[in-house]
């Protein structure tokens, strides 16, 4: 994984000076070299790879636990338990877990979503899974997800200078992006092999893993306390609420995610009726956007000296260019290109959105306010999918793409407008840190 961080180096800098100074003058290298992160990253690239297989396999066996009449129910409510249920995990939760240190959290997380699924290949050979196991189980393994995510983010902010967040959040998002474009592959594999129950079980072995490197690499001693005990359960939700530069942000995450929803319903149906293609040119789209993505997430570390807000909401107004030429039904040559350039686009939006939350908010609230946000931002893109069905039927399949880029772009001149006219931006501006800060 080093290797491929490492690769992109300064504009500044000539290939004499790139040769003598590589690979320390990657943003990269204060995160890669870091005592208690190098000993988390190895796990943390496990379990990503893991989770990447887990999309593949938890619908394909819930499509052989399926009865055939009802397989399309059965993969969405499969597919829904693996995400969904962690906003009731935030708000059943957040009196206990608010205030914790991020690797306790991550951890944690990691603990349970390794029992629960290694639970379902187990009640499979005792010829005991049923379909309403299966999804329980599910459910189960994802109640701490958006906690988990708080917690990587959270152990980011506590280990590294403010000028490192960017780069910190970016290996986070590479190392995801990575396991997108691996994962998926792989588990067609191994399924082929062996079936979608033994993905799961390798799936489970991967957050064991995960689990037992946070707790070698953070020792009990070295753990810090809970510092609100006392917290309400909805305390992350009332921090943003009463900050309008967080709840803007959420509010410009949310509707993001919640437009580009509808895509994963209209391009494979206008990839199907329209196109007249095969599922492989579904997968080759697929490819080019993650192969864009893992570009596009190398280059985050190099963003920290501009303005985090400018670069977020030019990222919501330029993906949705990107999506014009399938929506306007462009050669496919085209549309290919443009997708993968939108995977490059897209990719650094979740660091950067994640750099001003941690920049907005305290030690003590920054982990209820990231678990918030991720409960809300979660549910986005499958509401948005539930929406394309009807969208796709009433307009079309193009007809939807076109509506989706459209929208995306007008969503991200509103927000524009917005930040402008009531100043969303933190009032230090982020723009200025430098790396001698």
């Amino acid at each position: 994984m080093m290797s491929l961080l490492l690769v992109v180096f300064s504009d500044r800098m000539t290939p004499a000076t790139v040769a003598r100074r590589f690979p320390y003058s990657s943003p990269y290298w204060p995160v890669l070299s870091h005592s208690l992160l190098r000993r988390i990253l190895p796990g943390l690239t496990v379990s990503a790879l893991g989770d990447g297989m887990a999309v593949v396999a938890v619908s394909w066996l819930a499509l052989q636990l399926a009865s055939p009449g009802q397989r399309g129910l059965w993969v969405a409510i499969a597919v829904a338990a693996y995400t969904v249920p962690s906003v009731v995990g935030t708000l059943v939760f957040g009196r206990v877990l608010g205030g914790r240190g991020g690797a306790q959290l991550a951890g944690w997380d990691a603990t349970l979503r390794a029992g629960a699924l290694a639970a379902i290949p187990v009640a499979y050979v005792a010829g005991a899974l049923s379909l309403g196991l299966y999804v329980t189980l599910l459910a189960v393994s994802s109640l701490l997800h958006s906690w988990g995510s708080a917690g990587r983010y959270t152990l980011i902010a506590e280990v590294l200078p403010v000028r490192h967040h960017l780069a910190g959040n970016g290996v986070l998002g590479i190392i995801a992006e990575m396991a997108t474009i691996g994962g998926p592959p792989l588990a067609g594999l191994l399924i082929s092999w062996g079936g979608a129950v033994w993905v799961i079980a390798i799936d489970a072995a991967t957050f064991a893993v995960l689990a037992l490197t946070y707790h070698l690499a953070v020792p009990a001693t070295g753990r810090p306390t809970p510092t609100q005990a006392g917290a309400s359960r909805t305390a992350g939700f009332g921090v943003i609420r009463r900050n309008r530069s967080l709840l803007g942000l959420l509010t410009l995450s949310f509707g993001f995610f919640f437009l580009f929803g509808p895509v994963y319903v209209a391009l494979p149906l206008y990839i199907t009726d329209e196109l007249h293609a095969s599922a492989t040119l579904l997968g080759t789209y697929y490819m080019a956007f993650g192969a864009g993505a893992l570009i596009g997430g190398l280059t985050v570390g190099y963003l920290r000296r501009w303005s985090l807000w400018v670069v977020t909401i030019g990222i919501v107004v330029g993906f949705g260019l990107t999506m014009l030429p399938l929506g306007l039904g462009a050669p496919a040559g085209l549309s290919l290109l443009s997708f993968a350039i939108g995977g490059a686009v897209w990719a650094p939006y979740m660091p950067t959105s994640m750099a001003l939350f941690q920049r907005s908010t305290t030690t003590v609230n920054r982990p209820q306010v990231l678990a918030a946000n991720g409960a809300v931002t979660v549910v986005a893109v499958p509401a948005g999918t539930m929406l394309g069905g009807p969208l796709v039927s009433a307009l079309g399949a193009r007809e939807t793409l076109l509506l989706c880029a459209i929208a995306i772009i007008a969503f991200g001149v509103i927000a524009t407008g917005l930040t402008a006219l009531y100043r969303l931006a933190p009032t230090v501006s982020d723009s200025t840190l430098t790396d001698g800060e």
